[in-house]
């Protein structure tokens, strides 16, 4: 059955604030629009019900016997409206699991996964959000993150995920036209694929070689790059060598579109992290089976890290 008869709608919720304040003016600033404004809405509703709600004079407006009966039926509707948009507004959020990454770690290793965790759990919406050269880590507005750690960052639980292994990729046709490329003091004749990130610590090429014990070679070429997204993409069309992060690189190095041109690694104590804020309140189950999800994409972690 189509309810009816209903009055202008708009006109409702200006009607409202200007009976809760016994005022056109107030009504209009709580409305952010203009009084005139406000007073045309009235007046739209006082011409669909055939009756005066209000009684004006030069400085005041009071309600109208019928004006004060409507008001309450009125204001205990719109308030029902409200708390009902407010429980659905409530679980949507409930079900929104927000994650923060740097741009490598979701274009290689996050997005390409997600599918599966959308297709078991159509009802949970994620929502990841790319963000590079975090100086507070604990700022983030978060349910969970995902980042490189040399050490645990303060006030944040961080549970790691995978082992730093660094070392030399190419692809297959850029290691082709460089057949001399055997040995780690070859990669001096070749191109280096630099990523040109000052704020990051992530190992650059010359802090490899050192913690290699060799003394760091310079290159016949280099390219600098501001993103390892980028860098990545760039060693894939044969651009050059680039240092890559195992998991990072992984799917790339199964399907053949890189390669290893030496065996040269570099483990180190660092990790890929899962970050959880402290001091929230963060048990939605949303929250969790995510995090459980995630959890089983990578090799059991050890102990979960505290910073002191």
């Amino acid at each position: 059955m189509k309810i009816q008869p209903l009055p202008p709608l708009n006109s409702l919720v200006a009607f409202e604030a200007a009976a809760r304040n016994l005022s056109f003016t107030l009504a209009a600033k709580e409305l952010n629009v203009t009084q005139g404004a406000v007073s045309r809405q009235i007046r739209l509703l006082e011409d669909y019900l055939g009756k005066s709600l209000f009684e004006r004079t030069t400085r005041e407006i009071h309600l109208t016997a019928t004006g004060n009966q409507y008001y309450a039926t009125v204001k205990d509707s719109l308030l029902q409206l409200a708390q009902a948009t407010g429980e659905i507004r409530h679980w949507h959020g409930a079900q929104q699991v927000t994650v923060v990454t740097s741009t490598a770690m979701a274009s290689l290793w996050l997005l390409p996964r997600v599918a599966e965790f959308q297709r078991e759990n159509e009802e949970i919406d994620l929502r990841i959000i790319a963000y590079d050269h975090v100086r507070d880590f604990s700022r983030l507005d978060c349910d969970l993150a995902l980042y490189y750690c040399r050490t645990p960052p303060k006030d944040m639980r961080a549970t790691p995920l995978f082992t730093e292994e660094v070392f030399p990729v190419c692809s297959p046709a850029y290691l082709a036209k460089h057949p001399e490329l055997h040995g780690l003091r070859d990669l001096a004749q070749s191109t280096w694929l630099w990523l040109e990130d000052p704020q990051s610590d992530w190992i650059g090429w010359p802090e490899w070689f050192q913690r290699l014990g060799h003394k760091p070679l310079e290159p016949r070429h280099r390219i600098n790059i501001n993103s390892y997204s980028m860098l990545i993409q760039s060693a894939l069309i044969g651009q050059g060598v680039a240092l890559a992060w195992s998991n990072l690189v992984d799917n790339h190095l199964q399907t053949g579109a890189l390669v290893r041109p030496i065996d040269d690694c570099l483990h180190t104590e660092a990790q890929f992290c899962l970050l959880e804020p402290t001091g929230r309140s963060s048990n939605r189950q949303s929250v969790s089976r995510f995090r459980n999800w995630l959890m089983g994409q990578v090799v059991p972690p050890g102990a979960v890290l505290r910073a002191s």
